[in-house]
């Protein structure tokens, strides 16, 4: 009778003909997995939400905000409400520049928002660098558990079909 391996070192050489000992980590989790019955972990984003500071979440958000169209739209009309209140035009109206132009000192506070901007988005960029390779190694999981419960599935089926075949072949050989 076919029995079920119940031990990640049986699983191993069961259905992959090595020993334990010799595969990988990420094989060795999985096996652990198949033989306990558990499910797989937590999904990418649940797990990177998880292990997320409040510094990461600052940053997630701050790359959002500055990568989208609403944020270049309105800084585009802050730039241009900037330069008109600073320009010659308006002192016919009373206004007189702050920041004339050159714009010295909006140069001097794109710099610094560019300066600020930048390592934070990189930030952003570097957890979900971390997110994609959590949902790589969870992809990768998924399959390996898929392939090796395949297989064990095809063991079964040809288990039961040789018992069945022997079956006939006894039945057969009665009647005769």
């Amino acid at each position: 009778m076919l029995t079920t391996p119940r031990t990640p070192e049986q699983l191993a050489q069961d259905l992959l003909g090595r020993r334990f000992e010799d595969l990988d980590a990420e094989e060795q989790r999985v096996l652990g997995r198949i033989a306990s019955g558990t499910v797989i972990g937590q999904d990418a984003d649940e797990l990177a939400a998880s292990r997320a500071s409040v510094g990461d979440r600052l940053a997630d958000r701050v790359a959002a905000i500055g990568g989208s169209w609403g944020f270049i739209i309105g800084f585009g009309l802050v730039l241009v409400v900037w330069m008109l209140v600073n320009s010659r035009v308006l002192e016919y109206f009373g206004v007189h520049p702050f920041d004339a132009y050159p714009y010295i000192f909006l140069n001097l506070m794109l710099s610094m928002l560019a300066a600020i901007q930048a390592p934070v988005i990189m930030m952003s960029q570097n957890r979900q660098s971390d997110k994609d390779r959590i949902a790589a190694r969870h992809d990768y999981e998924v399959n390996l558990r898929t392939q090796l419960e395949i297989l064990r599935l095809h063991r079964r089926m040809d288990y039961l079909l040789e018992t069945l075949e022997a079956r006939k072949s006894a039945e057969a050989g009665e009647e005769a």
